[in-house]
């Protein structure tokens, strides 16, 4: 007999390593408690995220609830410490009687597993570019895969995260260079996640010379990401404390990557991608709080009254306007969704390569009418002012910490709220 911590301790690590197959729970513990008889559970993938569904028997009919990895751990450990007396729980592993006696002791009987997992839902398991069941070093090492290749439940949206990362990878290397190693620049890359991935996807899968150099401002970030990248043998991957508007080690980059770089630290790396001459940009924005302050438009009175509406216009429009910049800086753009919109609003990562996305006299004229309708200034403009048509104003001295102003320097670490 085992106390009743071990049952929760039991679930717990079922939920952890993501081996659930089937549950079952029966024998109620009072009848007049509840109006259902048995509950079952099983994973499913809803919108391919990882749920549980659980279906409660009633004397005619059948209800089911979705709930996600955290939920359904603390459900089905409220369901037997409250409501049944008896459960079946089938993993991977191995599959574990359940009995609970009226004091609260548990009786845990393991057998050798008799299921074995199943597609989770009714369409195509999707196919990632790094695969769930297949080691990957950095995955285990950051926490999010086992030894055995099982993605934990709770990191599998960081695990989607990566490889929807890495499918936008894929559908551009065609446009890097061939025949020489690759130079990439990550600016405020934080805890590099997605850093490592680049490298493993580029490097180990599709076996190219290259260097990345991830830059951020937390030293100890930094030390930690070298520490790994030590501990992973990627010798040709290196970590820098620095910020944006000061890094000038380098004379020309293939790719630049910047994700959640705060507000005009965006611009101040897009800027530097197109000195550059990066072949690639891969960039999701942050705290567009630029044009909050400039929009002026009176027809538009409707939305710009209300704050959080205008905050998202103005973070829409910062978006639109640098797509649109980059087109005319050489680069042909998209505005792509990098995460469900239920995880956090900022989730568009724009994504340019080199080529002439269209005449450049018309891309003009779009670029301006628009700007010129909301009364819009905006900085990668007037940092880009030299390689742009027409007059788009004096390059900006460098932005310092002004007191007065309120202005900030852009800066490569990216939020700690992001």
């Amino acid at each position: 007999m085992y106390p009743v911590d071990s049952l929760r301790n039991l679930i717990h690590d079922i939920f952890e390593q993501n081996s659930l197959i089937t549950a079952t729970w029966s024998q109620l513990r009072r009848r007049d408690n509840v109006s259902f008889t048995k509950v079952q559970v099983k994973p499913v993938s809803i919108k391919n995220q990882l749920h549980y569904q659980f279906a409660f028997h009633h004397s005619n009919k059948v209800l089911h609830e979705n709930l996600t990895p955290d939920e359904a751990e603390e459900r089905m450990i409220q369901l037997c410490e409250e409501t049944f007396r008896q459960g079946m729980l089938c993993t991977v592993e191995a599959d574990y009687q359940i009995l609970i006696s009226k004091k609260y002791k548990v009786s845990i009987l393991t057998k050798s597993p008799s299921k074995t997992a199943a597609n989770l839902s009714h369409n195509r398991k999707k196919q990632y570019v790094l695969e769930e069941g297949i080691p990957v070093s950095f995955l285990v090492e950051l926490g999010i895969m086992n030894e055995e290749g099982r993605v934990l439940a709770r990191k599998y949206d960081k695990f989607r995260q990566i490889n929807r990362f890495l499918e936008m990878v894929q559908d551009v290397i065609q446009h890097l260079p061939e025949g020489r190693p690759l130079t990439i620049v990550d600016f405020g890359c934080g805890k590099s996640y997605l850093t490592f991935a680049l490298y493993h996807y580029l490097s180990i899968q599709q076996r190219r010379s290259l260097r990345i150099i991830g830059l951020d401002l937390k030293a100890d970030v930094i030390e930690h990401c070298n520490d790994l990248a030590k501990r992973l043998h990627y010798g040709d991957l290196k970590f820098l404390v620095g910020d944006i508007a000061d890094y000038d080690e380098l004379q020309e980059v293939d790719m630049v990557v910047t994700l959640h770089a705060c507000d005009t630290a965006t611009d101040a790396a897009l800027e530097k991608a197109v000195r550059w001459g990066a072949s690639v940009i891969l960039s999701v924005p942050c705290c567009q709080h630029e044009l909050f302050n400039q929009i002026e438009a009176p027809v538009m009175e409707p939305l710009l009254s209300h704050g959080i509406l205008k905050e998202r216009f103005s973070a829409l429009a910062t978006d639109a306007i640098r797509a649109k910049l980059l087109d005319l800086l050489g680069y042909k753009t998209q505005l792509l969704e990098f995460i469900d919109m239920e995880h956090t609003p900022k989730n568009i990562l724009i994504r340019a390569v080199r080529g002439q996305a269209g005449q450049t006299e018309a891309l003009w004229s779009e670029y301006t009418a628009f700007r010129d309708f909301i009364h819009a200034d905006p900085y990668l403009e007037r940092a880009c002012a030299d390689l742009l048509p027409g007059d788009g104003g004096n390059k900006p001295e460098k932005i310092t910490e002004d007191a007065e102003s309120g202005k900030r320097k852009p800066e490569a670490g990216s939020c700690d709220h992001c």
